[in-house]
Formats: C-alpha cells, structure tokens, sequence
C-alpha cells in the first residue's frame, strides 16, 4: 500500500513538471498553440535572432566617480592646473571683492592650485591672488600683531605652492597700513591696496 502511494505520488509529479514545461512552452512559442485574447505572438525565429540582454552592471560599488580630463604639461604635475571649487567662506563681501578686483578668472569661485587655495586666478594671466577685506585698522596693535603672524605662514605656504606651480601671487588688502605691516615681515610679497572696504 506504502510502495502505491509513493508511486503515485511519483507519477503526480512527473505529470505536473511535464504540464509546467508545455505551458511554458506555450508562451515562449504561441503561434504553435494559436494567439490568446488577441495578443500578438512571437516566433521561434524572432526569439531566435533576440539579443542575449546584458548582465546588470552593479550600482556603482567597485567604480571610482567620474574625473574631468586635466591637461598635464611635461614639466607640471596635474595637481598645478587650476581646479574651481565653492568660495570656502560665506562672506559676501569678501568674495565679491575676490571676483572684481583680479579679475577672478572664476566668479564665484576659488581656486585650487599645487594643494593650495586661492581666492582668485587672475583672467588673462598666471596669477593667483590671496584676498584680505578684514578691517585691520581697527584692530590694537596686540591684535595686528597676531593677524600679521597668523597671515605670514598662510601667505608662505600659498606663494610657495603658487611659485612651485609657475604661478604668480599677489596679496590684495584693503588698507596701506595692512600693506606695510605684512612687507615688513616678507618684503618680497607683493601686496596690492584694493581699496574693498566694509
């Protein structure tokens, strides 16, 4: 009785993998069992001729993002070609200044250059400027003399990276008084009164 059922069962199975199997068949191959509710059949030599589809590529987990070509002289590193990224500070002022008085060959945006930031590449030329519209005179000398020593290691390491680049690099303040205060400490700088005041 155990071995009848056990074969039955069998047989079951084999009728419905067969049944699954044709009617498979059927849809693959529909003008061979006639269209149903109208819908339109595709061949054998259709499905034949069909394009095998293409693996998914993954959602980006083994792809680096996108680089924009960079030109590369023979005698400069990739990283001295001018990069414009978001003025850094919020200071409207300030970036206003930035734009206008080079000219800033990007408006509304800094620079990057040989790892340094600028505020501005100058239009027409290979220079890169540093802009200062903070208001020094008002400052008592103990507080000029912090900005001064705060601005002189900023302003060395960009004119380097500037220089290292084939690059210019001026410094433009908004008064004479914070002219002379950073000449007295670099006297090569080259500093430019902008005439930005607040």
């Amino acid at each position: 009785m155990g071995a009848v059922i056990v074969l039955g069962v069998v047989v079951v199975a084999v009728a419905i993998k067969e049944e699954l199997d044709a009617y498979e068949l059927r849809h693959l191959y529909p003008e061979e069992s006639g269209t149903a509710r109208g819908t339109k059949a595709a061949s054998r030599e259709a499905v034949a001729k069909r394009k095998p589809e293409a693996e998914p590529e993954p959602a980006g987990q083994d792809r680096q993002p996108p680089v924009p070509p960079v030109p590369v002289g023979p005698t400069r590193h990739a990283s001295c070609e001018p990069v414009p990224v978001p003025h850094a500070g919020q200071d409207t002022f300030h970036n206003d200044c930035a734009d206008k008085v080079p000219p800033n060959r990007y408006p509304g945006m800094d620079v990057l250059v040989g790892g340094a930031r600028f505020d501005a590449l100058q239009v027409g030329v290979r220079v890169l400027w540093e802009i200062k519209t903070h208001q020094f005179d008002t400052y008592n000398a103990f507080v000029q003399d912090q900005e001064i020593e705060k601005e002189v290691k900023q302003l060395r390491k960009e004119r380097d990276a500037a220089a290292a680049c084939g690059y210019g690099f001026v410094i433009g303040v908004s008064t004479q008084s914070h002219k002379d205060a950073l000449l007295d400490q670099i006297p090569s700088l080259d500093v430019v009164v902008t005439g930005c005041t607040r």
